[in-house]
């Protein structure tokens, strides 16, 4: 029993280790992190316009509710010291015939309020600026100005936000896990990927990268080296029609980094496989990247998908969704160089090659006597 709680304990430990040493999370965010950078970060403020997009959307409420909230408070101060100037509030008792730059400001709550009402163009009619001074003249025109700034920028970068492209990457999904098995007589790596949404990724690019640490022969240890992963489909890896869920697959190959492993050692591998989906949104025509990752434990060596595409009586395609992730077993070589290996004496076997060294003796008999 301890014994058993203890593997179990080792696995966990393991499991929560690789699960922190992925780079790419499941829905594609990058686990990185960028520590002692020179370069100051008042670079990020010069390209205010991206900043304020990638921020999360508690952060930009914030500055949203905050640029309104400043912008009021501070002309509604402005306000106030133009009345307080010109002395018109009530405190300095102004005669009957005294006009003040702005009607009915009482203190600094009707000067916020007055603020309010110029920068949003609200108009309720009871507090009005007067001609009889300049200067509030041209703080009406200053606020405004600055008033429609404001507004077009919190207002453009919430729209931009909401309409990015990032989010249509959510409506793409992919298998939970990655299945090795046979497919046209060839091992491959398959994955499968779907689009929830009837409208299409126009120009659709699937590619994937193996993310391993390698040592060069100079001695250099390079961590997350990057190996490229070629993807197809039936149809090639470049515009998908991707109306219904697809099987891409990669093939293993001599030259793919996969050729060297086998069902008893992927579990002992250290790798991260990286996949991407580019396409552009058909209705916005915005391009668009989906990535997810797979480790070792996400590999199902001797599995393929279940089929989850049938037809109904009414003659119509029906998608079974339950079934997206679903994997069945299937008998698959234990690995690639086996495969090859079998493949080559197999076609040795049909060439029927000749054994030069192969010689038949016979020896000579003499006659039978009767």
């Amino acid at each position: 029993m301890f014994n058993y709680l203890r593997q179990r304990f080792t696995s966990h430990i393991r499991e929560r280790s690789r699960r922190r040493a992925r780079l790419v999370s499941k829905d594609g965010r990058c686990n990185i992190e960028f520590g002692n950078v020179e370069q100051s970060r008042f670079v990020f403020l010069i390209d205010i316009w991206t900043t304020i997009l990638d921020l999360r959307w508690r952060y930009k409420m914030t500055i949203f509710i905050s640029a309104f909230l400043g912008s009021w408070f501070l002309f509604g101060l402005l306000w106030y010291v133009v009345a307080y100037i010109h002395k018109d509030l009530p405190e300095f008792n102004p005669s009957i015939n005294h006009t003040p730059c702005v009607e009915n400001i009482n203190g600094l709550t009707s000067a916020f309020l007055f603020s309010l009402e110029t920068q949003v163009t609200i108009g309720y009619g009871f507090r009005c600026v007067t001609e009889q001074c300049a200067t509030a003249i041209f703080l009406l025109i200053f606020q405004s100005i600055l008033g429609v700034i404001i507004n077009s920028f919190m207002c453009g970068a919430i729209l931009a936000k909401i309409s990015r492209s990032k989010n249509r990457a959510k409506t793409i999904t992919f298998s939970k896990n990655a299945v090795i098995s046979k497919r046209g007589g060839k091992l491959c790596l398959l994955i499968r990927v779907a689009n929830l949404r009837k409208s299409l990724l126009i120009g659709s690019h699937i590619y994937g990268k193996l993310l391993k640490t390698t040592i060069t022969p100079e001695g250099e240890t390079i961590i997350l080296d990057q190996v490229n992963i070629e993807f197809v489909v039936d149809a090639g890896n470049e515009n998908l029609f991707f109306i219904s869920p697809l099987t891409i697959y990669h093939i293993i190959d001599k030259n793919s980094p996969f050729f060297h492993m086998a069902a008893e050692t992927i579990l002992q591998q250290d790798f991260e496989l990286v996949v991407f989906l580019d396409g552009t949104v058909e209705a916005t025509s915005a391009t668009c990247q989906v990535r997810t990752s797979y480790i070792p434990e996400e590999v199902l060596w001797g599995y393929r998908f279940a089929p989850i595409v049938s037809k109904t009586k009414e003659g119509k395609y029906r998608v079974d969704f339950q079934n997206f992730s679903k994997t069945v077993a299937v008998e698959t070589p234990h690995c690639a160089f086996c495969l090859h290996n079998e493949k080559e004496a197999k076609a040795k076997e049909k060439k029927g090659y000749d054994n030069p060294g192969f010689v038949l003796e016979v020896s000579e008999t003499s006659d039978t006597k009767m």
